[in-house]
């Protein structure tokens, strides 16, 4: 009795959620090899000129409290000039409000607030990022733009927002935030065609949707559930429809379409569950993977940072290796060191008085002292499960510190700079494993390419199999319904009619 019902609800589920989850599919297929287009840290720095440090005089021109307490400082070119970039701290003392009205970008060259880059300085910033990106074609277009599909991440920080066209073979476009003078966002046309076939269906991401966080976010997961109970109802029912055969064995009684559907939902419906309940986890519904760490460890570590200590680092004006392109400030435990990256990504760690202090492991362990007792700490020269590459590549060798605390917090800690890179907890494991290791079939011993293509290539073909029978399964149903309505209401307008003819009397015969 229960069966009729339940299948009644996967037919008709089917034709929406089964055409949705056959697109999530598809578009999984280039999600495999071309990612949401974004500007990497690496390809931000690649566009800076080489760092021109100003001189120590100029840092008393910059109107900061001495006592502000930061959590970032550092100094970069925007096109032609230096200016410094700061991130007041977040504390109890501090409220939201007085963070905002806090300068953080400086003009090195006067001491100035900045406030709002020049259009005509906004061109530099284009033509500088473009010389050094290797993007062979000048800037062709700047205008400002408002929230589309590609910017949809960047706008709400960094509004207004211009757009660079370059005038190259690719289709550059790059965005850079008015306010700060940074390029936030860089996309190409191959990356926005794959874009559109990949990221923007697979992760319900039109613009449209997406600028409303809190809607976009209620249906991914109401939709995800939907997809779950599809594909528990298909499973139900196709064990459910088992028969057994003449010869003894048990098999499917369908033919055709309804038979490839059948057997490859039963063979293919746990990984397809799997894949739709591991997207519903990467959203954190009802919060159980939900991670803080990182936060506080990360605050721990580095210690107090005020503008006067890092004013007398950066005023040290230390010997930069060729081609530096950023100085940071980089605390380790409250004391000031300073790190220079080069455009290539090479780090070199400074002390506050301008000399080189590489980062060895006493000085590592006696500052993770104050984050926590410590299990173990290793320089790791490979991988391991929660420090990996996939799509992006990931700075090796690293600092691994596992905390002996209940969570047994991971902690990967950058060799060149002591700052913390990434932070594991028990509930970032539970996620890395539900989401990562079910969605992406990111598993040890399978994330070695091109083996992990060979394998889900065709697990994803079947399942793509799967969705797609089944939504023209329903549609076909749907269309016979409709054919079936038709007739019904043809045939009843005619015996209407019919009925309405012998009603009425005929003339009487002269």
């Amino acid at each position: 009795m229960l069966l009729r019902p339940v299948l009644f609800l996967h037919r008709w589920l089917g034709i929406v959620v089964g055409l949705l989850m056959t697109i999530w599919c598809l578009s999984g297929f280039v999600m495999m090899y071309v990612d949401y287009p974004r500007l990497l840290p690496a390809e931000q720095l690649q566009g800076l000129a080489p760092l021109q440090l100003p001189d120590a005089a100029r840092l008393d021109h910059v109107d900061l409290p001495p006592a502000l307490s930061l959590s970032r400082a550092s100094i970069e070119m925007m096109a032609d000039r230096p200016v410094l970039r700061i991130a007041p701290a977040m504390g109890a003392d501090r409220s939201i409000e007085q963070m905002r009205i806090t300068a953080n970008r400086f003009d090195l060259a006067t001491g100035a607030a900045l406030e709002h880059v020049p259009y005509p300085e906004l061109r530099k910033v284009a033509a500088t990022f473009g010389q050094y990106s290797a993007i062979h074609g000048g800037v062709g277009a700047l205008k400002e733009t408002s929230i589309d599909q590609w910017n949809v991440q960047a706008h709400g920080m960094n509004a207004p927002l211009f757009r660079a066209d370059y005038a190259d073979r690719a289709g550059t476009q790059v965005y850079i935030a008015a306010a700060s003078g940074e390029v936030v966002q860089q996309t190409t046309r191959a990356e926005r065609f794959w874009g559109w076939l990949g990221a923007v269906p697979h992760w319900l991401y039109p613009t449209l949707l997406r600028q409303n966080g809190p809607l976009w976010v209620q249906v991914v997961i109401w939709t995800s559930l939907t997809g779950c109970f599809l594909t528990l109802t298909g499973l139900w029912a196709g064990v459910a429809r088992l028969r057994r055969k003449r010869e003894g064995g048990i098999g499917s009684p369908f033919r055709g379409i309804w038979w490839w559907h059948h057997i490859f939902g039963l063979w293919f419906g746990v990984l397809t569950l799997t894949w739709v309940a591991s997207g519903l986890f990467s959203m954190n519904p009802w919060g159980f993977l939900g991670s803080m760490a990182g936060y506080t460890e990360s605050r721990q570590l580095a210690g107090r940072m005020d503008w006067a200590s890092v004013r007398e680092a950066f005023a040290a004006r230390p010997r930069l290796p060729e081609d530096t392109v950023r100085l940071d400030a980089a605390p380790l435990r409250g004391r000031i060191y300073l790190t220079a990256t080069t455009r290539s990504g090479r780090i070199v760690r400074f002390d506050d008085a301008g000399r080189p202090a590489p980062l060895d492991r006493a000085a590592l362990t006696k500052a993770l002292a104050y984050v926590g007792p410590l299990s173990r700490l290793d320089l790791l020269t490979e991988e391991d499960g929660y420090y990996y590459k996939h799509k992006y590549e990931v700075k090796l060798p690293v600092w691994r510190a596992i905390l002996a605390n209940p969570q047994a917090t991971r902690l990967y800690i950058d060799p060149d700079s002591g700052t913390l890179i990434r932070a594991i907890d028990r509930e970032g494991r539970r996620f890395r494993w539900l989401m990562n290791g079910l969605h992406s079939l990111d598993l040890p011993g399978l994330r070695t390419r091109p083996l992990w293509d060979l394998v889900v290539l065709p697990l994803l073909a079947m399942v793509t199999l799967v969705c797609a029978t089944g939504t023209w399964m329903g549609i076909g149903k749907l269309r016979r319904d409709a054919r079936r309505w038709r007739r019904r209401r043809r045939r009843a307008a005619e015996d209407r009619l019919k009925a309405r003819s012998k009603a009425t009397p005929r003339p009487a015969s002269p």
